[in-house]
């Protein structure tokens, strides 16, 4: 059996043809928000420092030890950041089972209850970080000399963005009526 390649001949014709075809659809990035670029920037700066303490401790033999520092206060950003993200897109983990054996108005009724309680709870929870941070937000971080307060502010930011978007979930949930616990089928494409 041959290994060269093989080639079949094609006239201008076909050649020409081909740039008539249809072009692909445009990306649309309407549907990301503020939150979505954020943690994707705070991502790569992480990415940029996982794979500096990388390159430096097995390439050159001296790991710089502020990477490993820099790296985990980016994941925390990432996390609290993310979070947001999930909370506008309803992702995060909920149990859904419970709905479909209650009857409408009780469902509807316990559906928004869940939205109450989570948005006190990110209200409560912006509380308690503004409250860490006016203690402990001037401590420096261990390798370098820079507050560790900034990282405690990305947490705040998350918070506040969730606190945000649980507020509008609530009220789109209102609007149309229903939430993604009791019709899961609407937000997946499963429901015909």
């Amino acid at each position: 059996m041959s290994t060269a390649e093989m080639h079949r001949q094609i006239t201008a014709d076909e050649i020409a043809h081909t740039f008539e075809e249809e072009a692909t659809p445009k990306v649309d990035l309407g549907h990301y928000a503020f939150e979505d670029w954020l943690a994707l920037a705070i991502f790569w700066v992480m990415a940029l420092c996982v794979f500096l303490q990388f390159f430096t401790r097995y390439v050159l033999n001296d790991s710089y030890a502020w990477t490993e520092e820099i790296a985990t206060y980016c994941l925390i950003g990432v996390v609290f950041i993310g979070s947001s993200m999930c909370v506008r897109l309803s992702r995060h983990i909920q149990v859904d089972l419970v709905y479909r054996y209650l009857p409408h108005l009780a469902a509807r009724a316990l559906s928004t209850v869940i939205d109450l309680i989570r948005i006190a709870f990110f209200g409560y929870a912006i509380r308690l970080v503004w409250i860490y941070i006016q203690v402990i937000g001037d401590e420096p971080m261990t390798t370098i000399n820079f507050p560790k307060n900034y990282v405690y502010y990305l947490a705040l930011l998350g918070f506040v963005l969730m606190f945000v978007r649980s507020v509008q979930v609530a009220l789109e949930n209102w609007r149309q009526g229903y939430s993604i616990l009791e019709r899961p089928g609407a937000y997946d494409g499963t429901e015909g």
